[in-house]
């Protein structure tokens, strides 16, 4: 028997959506005399599934299972071709990534990074949502999922340290608790554009980079982030201070509450002292792998075996990882998609097209242009995957066209797609959680991210693209 949730009316007509996505781009808008018929027909699956991701009449999984399904049925793909996605590195990389990740939520070392870090900054509310980015910051380095480490260990602290001040949501939201949810949040925008392991679809932008022949390593990634992350990670917290600020700015509380907590815990389980070694050996491996040349996907599935070989993870919480087993469906089934479409040549077509309409200008002002318009795009998207899919490749496609550097643009349209996902209250899958705890209302949400978004434009212009021009990026 069907769920007792499954609203069937909501699920025909949103596939009967995608369904008439699907004709419209195979039979309205005219095939580029350089793609095959099934390689156009791919094209509308893409997009169908695209459309799918965004308005969800099916999980994200299941719209990506169908369209994997299609290709092989009317995109020209073999069922070997259709399914190669699942073999991808990438997709294991991030598998093993977030069951390491469920290792640090299971045995507490991540509630205990956060509440250090607000043990030494918390007395203030600023200090507080400072240490609460500095943790999410610190676990962005091996979590993929910005849901499983700010929602599942960052934002329930906010919250307590919020609860201590007797800020709840409603009238007293404006003591703590309004400042914190907003301030934490858009931080954690920035730091998941700061590491390839920041969220789940960075790798997929980095596996799209490979396919236009630039390669994007942890380590690659990591350089050309940390300054203007940091920037941003110092920057940001103040402006919201400036937007929404807290009635109660010294929290001296906070700080006794986080030492408090650690006492509870007491020292570190012998579990803990496993997987900080674990933790700091992977991303050193990750770090070195230029040198090494032991693959990153290697060294992830390494450390998830031996916190299971030592007993810090069960199979059974492999098997119970919910989040990562959805991710490994959709991301490996987009990654074929992906290649796919521009294997049959659709991306260059379009990129030819686009750069025929622009041909009088330089790759410079259109790269501006289009980078504005990438980024305020979001406001159609609630997943910077979808985000990225629909608009990555053929933004990237058109500028090298146009003789644009290529690392200066897959860093740009990857970085920016993420801190976008401040603007709105559904702009990636931890959103919902923070803004669904009640402390800021809709019209408020939407105003704050929009500055911050003018900030993050341009620190990223400026501090970015200088440092990117300094490291010889572009």
């Amino acid at each position: 028997m069907p769920p007792e949730n499954y609203d069937w009316k909501r699920t025909t007509r949103g596939l009967l959506l995608l369904v008439a996505i699907y004709l419209i781009v195979v039979y309205a808008i005219p095939r580029p005399a350089a793609v095959k018929p099934e390689g156009w027909r791919l094209a509308g699956i893409f997009f169908a599934t695209v459309a799918g991701l965004i308005a969800q009449p099916l999980s994200g999984g299941a719209i990506v299972l169908i369209g994997v399904t299609l290709s092989a049925v009317l995109g020209g793909l073999t069922i070997e071709q259709a399914l190669a996605g699942y073999a991808d590195k990438s997709v294991w990389l991030v598998m093993a990534a977030i069951m390491i990740s469920r290792g640090l939520v299971n045995c507490g070392l991540g509630r205990r990074i956060a509440l250090f870090f607000v043990h030494l900054f918390g007395r203030s509310s600023l200090g507080v949502s400072y240490a609460l980015s500095l943790s999410d910051m610190l676990l962005a380095g091996m979590i993929p999922s910005n849901s499983a480490r700010s929602g599942g260990i960052i934002m329930p602290i906010a919250r307590s340290i919020a609860e201590l001040y007797g800020s709840k949501p409603g009238a007293s939201a404006a003591l703590l608790g309004s400042f914190l949810m907003t301030a934490v949040y858009q931080s954690i925008c920035v730091t998941s554009a700061m590491f390839y392991t920041g969220q789940s679809s960075n790798p997929l932008a980095a596996r799209m980079a490979a396919d236009f022949g630039y390669t994007v390593t942890w380590t690659s990634w990591l350089v050309a982030a940390i300054v203007p992350g940091a920037v941003s990670l110092a920057v940001i917290p103040r402006v919201v201070m400036r937007l929404n600020r807290p009635q109660i700015v010294r929290t001296p509380e906070a700080a006794a509450f986080a030492t408090g907590e650690l006492k509870l815990m007491g020292p570190m389980k012998r579990h803990e002292r496993i997987l900080t070694g674990v933790f700091i050996a992977v991303c050193g491996l990750w770090a070195s792998s230029s040198w090494t040349h032991i693959d990153i996907t290697v060294t992830a599935l390494a450390g998830a075996m031996f916190l299971i070989v030592t007993g810090v993870l069960s199979w059974e919480d492999v098997k119970n990882e919910r989040t990562g087993w959805d991710i490994f469906i959709w991301y490996g089934g987009v990654i074929r998609l992906s290649e796919g479409l521009n294997q049959a040549g659709v991306t260059r077509a379009f990129a030819e097209g686009v750069g025929k309409m622009l041909s009088g200008l330089g790759w410079m002002t259109i790269f501006l242009v289009a980078l504005v318009i990438y980024f305020y795009a979001h406001y159609a998207f609630a997943s910077i995957t979808a985000h990225l899919l629909a608009m990555f490749p053929p933004f990237l496609a058109v500028l090298l066209a146009k003789g644009a550097p290529v690392g200066m643009m897959v860093f740009a349209f990857a970085c920016f797609a993420n801190f976008s996902a401040g603007l709105t209250n559904y702009g990636t899958t931890p959103t919902p959680l923070f803004f669904g705890q009640g402390y800021v209302s809709l019209k408020e949400w939407w105003r704050i991210g929009f500055v911050v978004s003018l900030f993050n434009l341009l620190i990223w212009m400026t501090f970015g693209f200088g440092w990117w021009k300094l490291i010889h990026i572009w």
